[in-house]
Parts: C-alpha cells; sequence; structure tokens
C-alpha cells in the first residue's frame, strides 16, 4: 500500500478502522447509558429519591462534557488512538468498583469519572476517521460509526435491563466490563497507528476563542438552542418512563420496561432516511416533521394503554433522531469558520440537554407525575420552533422597514 494515499473501502486497514471504532462507540455509549433503566432500582437499594437517582446518569454525562473539552484539546496536540484507547479502559475500570460501593454518591462519583473517560473517544474518533480514510469513503465510515452510537444506546439499555431483573445491577455491571475488555483487547489488536496527525500548536486560549466566536452568532445559538431542547425533551420522557411503567396499573418488570428502549432502534432508520428527505424537500421542512412526530410521540405516552404508550415511544424517537441528525447537519452549514469546533460545541450544547433531561426534571415529576412531565416535555420543542419564527420574522420586518 501507498504510505502517501489515505485508506479506501478497499483497504484491509479501511475495515480495522472502521470495525474497530464501530465496536468502541457500540460499547462507549452503552455504558453512557446502561443505567437508565436502572433509576428506580437505586431508589429501591440505595433508598435516595427519584430526582438523587436520576445523577447516576446526569452526572455521567456532566463529566463527558468537561471531557470533550479537555480531552479534545490534549487529541489535537498528543494524537487520536491513544485516547480512543484509554477512553475503553478508563470505561470499563469503574464496572469493576460500582458493584462493591455501598454509597449511592460514591457510585455518583465514579460514574462522573467514568463519563469523563468515555469522552476521548468522540473527542478524538472523527478527526481520526477524517485524518486516515480517503474523503469519498469516509462517510460510510461515519456513517457506521454514528449507527453503531445508537445501537449502543439501545443495547445497553436493553441489557442492563434484562440482567438485572433476573439477576442483579451489580451483574449487569460486571457483564459490561467483560464485554467491554473483549472490545479493548479487539481495538489494541486492530486499530492503526495514525499516518496523517499533524498536532497542533494553538494555545488552550485560542481553542476557547474559536469557541466564543461561535457564541456571537445567532444562527449557531439557536442551532445550538435546539440541540439543547431536543434533548432535554426526548431524554426527560425516558428517564422517568420506568416508573411510570413500574407503577400501577401497568406494574411491569424491568425486563419488559427495557424493552421499550428497542424503540430506539428506529433511530438507526430515521438519520439516514432523514438526510434522504431533506435532500428531496429542504432541511428546514423535515426536521420541522421531526419535531412535531417527537410531540405528537410524547403526547401519546399519555394514554392508558400500553400498546398506544410503546407506539408513542417509537413515534418519538423516529422524529428526534430526524430532528437531532438535521440539525447536528446545519451546523456545518451555518459556520463558516472554525467548523470542528462548532461541531463540538454542538456535541456539548446535546449532552446539555441530555443532563437537564435526567435531573432538572426531577421536581416537575414529584409535583405533576407522568402527566405533567409529558405535557411539559411535549409542548417544549414546539415552543421553541413559535420563538425561533418570531425571532425570524421580527429580524425580517426589521430589515424592510
Amino acid at each position: 500500500m501507498n504510505q502517501s494515499k489515505k485508506y479506501t473501502i478497499r483497504d484491509a486497514y479501511f475495515w480495522k478502522i472502521t470495525i474497530s471504532l464501530a465496536l468502541a462507540s457500540f460499547f462507549v455509549f452503552a455504558c453512557m447509558y446502561a443505567v437508565q433503566p436502572l433509576l428506580p432500582v437505586f431508589v429501591e437499594e440505595f433508598g435516595v429519591s427519584v430526582s438523587e437517582s436520576s445523577l447516576a446518569l446526569s452526572m455521567t454525562i456532566v463529566g463527558i462534557i468537561i471531557g470533550l473539552i479537555v480531552l479534545g484539546f490534549y487529541s489535537d496536540r498528543m494524537g487520536r488512538t491513544m485516547f480512543i484507547k484509554l477512553s475503553l479502559a478508563g470505561s470499563v475500570i469503574p464496572f469493576l468498583i460500582l458493584p462493591i460501593v455501598d454509597s449511592f454518591y460514591i457510585l455518583v462519583v465514579l460514574r462522573f469519572i467514568q463519563g469523563f473517560a468515555l469522552a476521548g473517544l468522540p473527542a478524538a474518533s472523527l478527526a481520526y476517521l477524517s485524518e486516515e480514510i480517503d474523503r469519498r469513503s469516509v462517510g460510510v465510515a461515519i456513517g457506521l460509526y454514528i449507527s453503531s452510537n445508537a445501537l449502543g444506546g439501545m443495547v445497553g439499555r436493553v441489557f442492563t435491563g434484562y440482567i438485572t431483573d433476573h439477576y442483579s445491577w451489580e451483574m449487569a455491571f460486571y457483564s459490561l466490563a467483560i464485554v467491554g475488555l473483549a472490545i479493548l483487547v479487539v481495538v489494541l489488536l486492530m486499530l492503526p497507528k495514525s499516518r496523517f496527525f499533524q498536532s497542533s500548536d494553538l494555545t488552550f486560549r485560542k481553542d476557547i476563542e474559536g469557541f466564543l466566536f461561535h457564541l456571537r452568532n445567532p444562527a449557531l445559538l439557536v442551532v445550538f438552542g435546539l440541540g439543547i431542547v431536543l434533548q432535554f425533551a426526548f431524554t426527560g420522557v425516558w428517564t422517568y418512563l420506568p416508573f411510570h411503567l413500574l407503577a400501577e396499573p401497568y406494574s411491569l418488570s424491568l425486563e419488559a420496561i427495557s424493552y421499550t428502549f428497542l424503540a430506539y432502534g428506529l433511530g438507526v432508520i430515521g438519520s439516514p432516511l432523514a438526510g434522504w428527505l431533506a435532500g428531496k424537500f429542504g432541511l428546514s421542512k423535515i426536521r420541522i416533521v421531526g419535531v412535531m412526530l417527537l410531540t405528537i410521540g410524547i403526547c401519546l405516552t399519555l394514554s392508558p394503554s400500553l400498546i398506544l404508550i410503546v407506539i408513542g415511544l417509537c413515534v418519538s424517537c423516529l422524529g428526534f433522531f430526524t430532528a437531532h441528525s438535521l440539525t447536528a447537519t446545519s451546523v456545518g452549514e451555518q459556520a463558516t469558520h472554525h467548523k470542528g469546533s462548532a461541531a463540538s460545541l454542538y456535541l456539548v450544547s446535546y449532552y446539555i440537554g441530555v443532563a437537564l433531561g435526567s435531573s432538572a426534571l426531577g421536581p416537575l415529576w414529584d409535583a405533576a407525575g407522568w402527566a405533567g412531565l409529558v405535557i411539559f416535555t411535549a409542548l417544549l420543542p414546539v415552543t421553541y420552533l413559535l420563538f425561533i419564527k418570531g425571532t425570524n420574522d421580527k429580524r425580517k420586518t426589521v430589515r424592510s422597514k
């Protein structure tokens, strides 16, 4: 192979990179969301409130947000593959310690540390793919990587729910550690060294200035805000769903509840479908359709019928992943400079939404229950779109005068 050329889809090394990162992405996202169906178990096991139990997820996301900024900075200077491998190792180790802790708050601290470690993969992987793979083939690699994100998040939730219901949450974490170790070995053996990485000599201050540049762009602020709102509403529903379905009149088992997360499989379909439809009908129109589907799906979960609740979850997943993928796409269109830092900021806003949806809705759940939470999360994305439209209309009116 010509060492001066990037890998193409015909090269064995292309598939080594793609398979390695797909497996790593699958595990990292399984780790990230593994605790979501277990929150009711933590309430019972540790005697904490519903709001406190959600910290097991939200503090992981806080760790990821910090890690994306810090590890992204060092990845630009020290290389990609080291952080990908360290991310996997750092994700496995906490799963060996978590089952033996007897304090919920130590568990939360360990999840925060795990979140920081998890960030190493998304902080380095996309840059690594774009550096090592030919531009005509990189789309396939990135597509498989992103599909693995959705698949990992879905399987992680279903897996831990099933194992916990049949054995224990401790066994679920030990099982994840074994899977992670196996994937780490595969990545250590298969992932090629970087050939085209060039170390950045910019200071951390310059990186921050790149971030601030985008925060002065009103069009990008609207996009970042939509990323927060979409994930805030979507995560809020899924975080408190297990508590709703454990209660009367459903009284479902944890295993049965974990199967509802299979609705995430529509995310694998929704993202590429949204891209195809946006090419035919326009990004903005299809994104609005996605937001409306998300809202309609959330509203359906108000039904007393379990079948309608499941249909609503499927519709909301299709709507969310449609709107999210197109919102992420619009970042590249709106950013005129520093496109990498713009993409990172969108990722940060996305995870801020996850953290808010996990814990900020706790008081609403305590005060108004499932009905109050559903009404709020259903109205939030639509209200934000109406706010954007009103703001844009005002700007057009001012310009025309």
